[in-house]
């Protein structure tokens, strides 16, 4: 990591308002390094040398040259001004880990589901956990050079509503992760504006004219 990153100053005095967003995925899909290129401090991480004990429960199938992995979670941070932080949480990717998942994402304002084009079906867990727990999320599809797939077949693969977002990235680039967030955050900005919207027409509705509300007394 550059010098630039790990020296950053520390966090200011005056900043009271954190944000957590969670990288979530499948193993191997680059959610250590999205962490790591982004965060503008040495990011804490829990990777641990893999050995031959977990190769009977680890799946490497596409990852075969993978060395190291999450044990915990990463997590990194980013200023967006005086008093508003960026909380990022990397989750581990393996399936003897995913009973950790649940309580990274207490408190998560959104998720980014990160993935690898050449194995969809490692994404699936993920994002039927976001669902079940309500979380809005985008899914930012990694480069790792594979085949390449039109949009709309990866939103079939992955059964993905039309009004999430799909986007593409670089996780080891740090301009390339860093919209990947502002996608997460402009989505989830929508999301809000909607359900102000929504709220404000079911209470226009409730207060609407009491005459005409009435029940009209009949006429003798």
């Amino acid at each position: 990591m550059d010098s630039a990153t790990s020296d950053r100053a520390a966090l200011q005095a005056t900043a009271d308002n954190g944000l957590k967003i969670v990288v979530v995925g499948g193993f191997g899909v680059g959610k250590t390094t999205m962490v790591r290129s982004v965060s503008e401090i040495r990011p804490l991480n829990t990777e641990e040398t893999m050995t031959r004990a977990g190769e009977a429960v680890d799946h490497l199938d596409g990852v075969q040259s993978k060395t190291s992995t999450t044990v915990a979670f990463d997590f990194g941070r980013i200023t967006l001004d005086a008093r508003s932080v960026l909380y990022l949480f990397g989750a581990p990717g393996q399936e003897r880990f995913w009973f950790l998942w649940d309580r990274l994402f207490s408190g998560t304002l959104g998720a980014v589901v990160l993935v690898d084009t050449r194995r969809l079906a490692d994404s699936w867990y993920a994002i039927d956990r976001l669902e079940h727990h309500g979380t809005p999320f985008i899914v930012a599809c990694n480069d790792f050079g594979g085949p390449l797939h039109t949009e709309q077949q990866i939103r079939e693969a992955l059964d993905l509503s039309p009004d999430v977002p799909l986007v593409e990235c670089d996780a080891r680039d740090r301009s390339s992760s860093k919209y990947v967030l502002i996608t997460l955050v402009e989505h989830l900005h929508a999301l809000s504006v909607a359900r102000s919207r929504t709220a404000e027409a079911a209470l226009a509705g409730s207060t609407a004219s009491p005459a005409a509300a009435k029940t009209p007394e009949p006429t003798l």
